[in-house]
């Protein structure tokens, strides 16, 4: 007769599925084969399991996309927007926000498309829209100013992970020299992180001269 003491050294110390098992395989899973193929159906034969076993975690494909949100969001250091003056804290934080996504540049697809409900990413919204608020900016501005940064940072994701050159004028160079004198004197290594630091730079002395506008405007 089995011994206790057996049956219980063969049983799991811990369920084989929870939630967040199964949000971060969701992660790798679209981190390893993209995200125009996601399902849960396909999670669970990438977990080994059937779709029941997922149900008992999860409620549905758009739980599984939060649960990967708040994962990202653990990525970004969103504590400049609570600490720095706001010019200085977009940058930062629009740096780390980079940083996060381009270790997962494949979620780009699916998360820019789908609505924001996760708490965490909510929290991190909050203390932009009060770092901007702090600052003068109007509040009906500030939901404007969110979305053109996050557009920027993840269109700079996606330029991260395209071909070193994007134009390709060997058909016929003649026909636009200026944009060929162009790209012949645009540096190649690390062309994306320039790009992407020129253009932060250029939105925020941008937003600066307007903030400024909005003060002189009000006095």
């Amino acid at each position: 007769m089995e011994s206790r003491s057996t049956r219980r050294a063969g049983r799991p110390s811990r369920p084989i599925l929870t939630a967040d098992a199964i949000h971060r395989a969701a992660l790798e899973l679209i981190d390893k084969s993209g995200a125009d193929d996601f399902s849960l159906a396909r999670l669970a034969r990438e977990l080994g399991v059937r779709m029941p076993s997922l149900y008992n975690h999860v409620r549905n494909r758009d739980d599984v996309i939060s649960g990967m949100r708040t994962l990202l969001a653990a990525e970004i250091d969103s504590s400049p927007l609570r600490k720095l003056p706001w010019d200085e804290a977009l940058a930062a934080w629009a740096r780390s926000y980079r940083d996060a996504f381009a270790r997962h540049p494949n979620t780009v697809k699916l998360l820019a498309t789908t609505a924001v409900r996760t708490p965490a990413v909510l929290d991190m919204y909050e203390d932009f829209v009060l770092a901007l608020e702090d600052a003068g900016w109007p509040t009906d501005q500030t939901i404007g100013l969110l979305t053109a940064l996050e557009s920027f940072v993840l269109g700079s994701v996606l330029d991260m992970v395209a071909p070193e050159q994007m134009i390709d004028l060997s058909a016929d160079a003649s026909r636009h020299p200026r944009l060929a004198a162009a790209v012949a004197v645009t540096p190649r290594v690390d062309r994306a992180d320039e790009a992407f630091e020129l253009g932060l730079a250029a939105m925020l002395s941008g937003m600066r001269r307007r903030l400024d506008e909005i003060a002189a405007s009000a006095e």
